[in-house]
């Protein structure tokens, strides 16, 4: 079964064990191979939206001062016409078609904000313009400026139209790159990211009810949807292009932080880290807030460049589970399924179902990490400073082993057809003190560079599973039990 175990003393039984057109037709061909899927949870009928802001007002920014196809900021103007579109029991802010500039805008109860086709929000470039406000940054309560649009504390509040919201983030990605390395030489890589400051483009924090629609998210500052402390959201049809004139750094497309009853659907992400992803709370301070991530739905989605097409964590304390992903396209991101965490997150990851999905030159299928990332995940000071900011205090926060070490079970992963894989075909690995327990495997067509590594499991099956490889190397396996590969079919091609 080309098969290679290495035992263990801590397991004495081990046992072996581009064009609209290509896509179009990529889609066609590739669908009628895939076999039968995962049942859907009943959960995934009680989440998303349950309410939308249809009243009849109609509120036009124009008529409060905006400037149409100026380089002059209409903050205000926008902002009043929010203010008095809520104040009057909520309808629709309209914009006529142009180009307006703006500064961070605040979404009210009731308040649908169209975007409408023809219109483009440009983002003014600058901190100044984005007050900071008491937010979690890459798992960490902090201070940090606000997002281009916010809806904070806020129900029954939406974002849609055909139209344009372009963040202009390219500043934020080169400041980042040099304080990175400035940082990095110093052993301080894990605090670069806290301490550039960056904008999001969209943060929705402590809502209900929140619908984001067909609108195109361009060039974001850092993450480009955040959903944060936030129940029953819908995030439908978007579009992020963040690849645009470089390569953003963390600027994922979306991120569901401590969130509940959230449904992401008909949406198409290119950025340049994770595309879909899935968190809840990094160390101490995620320790110590302990909210999960809970019954999220993703569904009929792209993800093209970027971190994955599912990515959970590093962000783990709070723990997440229940999350259900099919129908999903995945075109040149880094992997299809990436599970990860860190020795000192705590929490942990369960009940996670991928079924459908078709994907072309990824770099890798599937991966599986407690580990993760250690120059960015372990805080630790290499010298003595006489003062620190803040936030570096929360994060050299000692976190007990006892409540450090994440856990991550209970995944099905079925029906998918991945070629052209560049990378690993599977790379799972615990550690002797967080066992990667219980994953399934079943009808997989994939063909990969590498077939990879299983160690520190117990419980892996695959079933139906083809695995194409241009390599020599054999499925590795070390430091596991209950590995069941009489389903797994290694083919070697030249």
């Amino acid at each position: 079964m080309n098969v290679t175990v290495f035992y263990s003393p801590f397991f004495k039984s081990s046992s072996a064990v581009k064009p609209v057109l290509v896509l179009v037709l990529f889609w066609f061909f590739s669908m009628p191979f895939l076999s039968a899927q995962i049942s859907k949870p009943e959960w995934t009928g009680d989440l998303g939206a349950r309410t939308f802001p249809d009243k009849k007002l109609v509120v036009k920014v124009n008529d409060y001062g905006a400037f149409r196809n100026e380089f002059i900021a209409s903050t205000e103007a926008i902002q009043k016409a929010i203010d008095t579109c809520s104040a009057q029991g909520g309808g629709m802010v309209v914009f006529e078609p142009g180009v307006y500039h703006t500064g961070a805008l605040f979404l009210k109860n009731n308040v649908n904000l169209n975007i409408g086709e023809g219109v483009e929000l440009r983002a003014l470039i600058g901190l100044e313009y984005y007050p900071e406000i008491k937010t979690r940054v890459a798992g960490i309560i902090m201070n940090w400026p606000c997002g281009v649009i916010n809806i904070l504390d806020q129900q029954n509040v939406a974002i849609t139209g055909k139209g344009v919201l372009h963040a202009q983030g390219k500043i934020h990605w080169e400041r980042y790159w040099n304080l990175r390395h400035e940082y990095t030489p110093k052993g301080l890589r894990w605090a670069s990211d806290y301490d550039c400051k960056r904008v999001r483009t969209i943060e929705v924090s402590n809502c209900k009810d929140i619908t984001i629609k067909d609108i195109t998210i361009k060039q974001s500052g850092f993450w480009t949807v955040h959903l944060f402390f936030t129940e029953y959201a819908t995030v439908d049809g978007i579009t992020i292009r963040n690849n645009i004139d470089g390569f953003g750094p963390s600027t994922d497309g979306v991120d569901i932080d401590s969130s509940v009853k959230i449904e992401v659907m008909n949406c198409d992400v290119d950025c340049n880290d994770d595309n879909y992803c899935v968190k809840a709370g990094r160390d101490a301070d995620g320790i110590r807030v302990n909210r999960p991530s809970e019954y999220v739905y993703i569904h009929d989605c792209i993800a093209r460049r970027g971190g994955g097409a599912l990515v959970i964590g590093s962000e783990t304390s709070g723990w997440i589970r229940h999350v259900f992903v099919e129908n999903i396209k995945a075109i040149g991101t880094k992997n299809v399924i990436y599970l990860k965490s860190a020795k000192t997150r705590g929490g942990g990851i369960e009940d996670i179902r991928m079924t459908n999905v078709v994907a072309h030159g990824v770099r890798d299928f599937c991966g599986v990490t407690v580990n993760w990332n250690p120059s960015y995940s372990y805080a630790k000071l290499e010298k003595e400073m006489d003062s620190i900011p803040a936030h570096w205090k929360i994060m050299l926060q000692e976190v007990p082993e006892e409540i450090g070490i994440p856990h991550i079970r209970n995944v099905e992963v079925s029906n998918i057809k991945a070629d052209s894989i560049r990378g690993t075909a599977f790379n799972i690995q615990g550690i002797e003190k967080s066992i990667i327990k219980n994953f399934t495997f079943s009808d997989l067509q994939l063909s990969s560079e590498r077939t990879g590594i299983i160690n520190w499991a117990d419980g892996i099956k695959f079933d139906n599973v083809t695995l194409k490889t241009a390599g020599n190397d054999e499925l590795t396996v070390k430091n596991s039990r209950h590995i069941s590969t009489k389903g797994l079919k290694i083919e070697r091609v030249n």
